[in-house]
């Protein structure tokens, strides 16, 4: 089971098998039902979720209350739901729900501190971490501002490879900002410029 932590691990760091047992014992194994919560508006966040199975969405209600889809974190993704909440200690504006049976190995803040006093090296892993979720949500946002829908689609296909399949069509849509209606319809233009 913690195979994909660990190759996720390797990916920037070589933590001994010593730091690599500390990194374990202070990370909570824990399993969430399809809509569940795990962070809700108002709460803070507290916990980086590493995605073992299943998949996350972060995403925020508006005055109207209608849903915006901020990101999705499928299997071997980090995920904290507001980065800035968990970094600040502030309040969260989003909320953070597992759209499919999820089994994540979390770790808390305090724990997270503790880890990069043992284990200089898991400072630098997060700092790479928290540096690509920078460059993931400047693209995201550039993106939303400069690309038409299909554009905005096909970020979303390369980020998220395998994911269409595996949810619902509405939360895809709001992830690009357009309805499911003009969503379904500029996919069946694509299908047919295709063929």
């Amino acid at each position: 089971m913690y195979e994909a932590i660990l190759k996720n691990l390797q990916r920037h760091i070589e933590p001994t098998k010593e730091e690599t047992e500390l990194f374990l014992s202070l990370a909570v194994l824990k399993t969430f039902k399809r809509k569940e919560l795990l962070l809700k508006e108002g709460d803070v966040a507290r916990q980086q979720c590493f995605v073992i199975n299943g998949c996350l969405r972060t995403f925020t209600i508006d005055a109207n209350g209608k849903e915006h889809v901020l990101m999705f974190a499928p299997e071997d993704w980090w995920c904290s739901g507001d980065l800035y909440s968990f970094l600040s200690g502030q309040e969260s504006v989003n909320n953070l729900e597992a759209l499919e049976p999820t089994t994540l190995l979390q770790i808390s803040k305090d724990n997270l501190d503790v880890l990069f006093q043992q284990a200089p090296k898991f400072e630098r892993f997060f700092r790479i971490l928290f540096q690509n979720a920078f460059v993931f949500h400047q693209t995201r946002i550039s993106a939303n501002l400069s690309q038409p829908a299909d554009g905005r689609y096909e970020l979303f296909t390369r980020s998220y490879p395998d994911l269409e399949s595996r949810i619902p069509q509405k939360y895809i849509a709001s992830y690009i900002g357009v309805t499911p209606e003009f969503f379904s319809q500029m996919k069946a233009n694509l299908l047919r410029k295709k063929s």
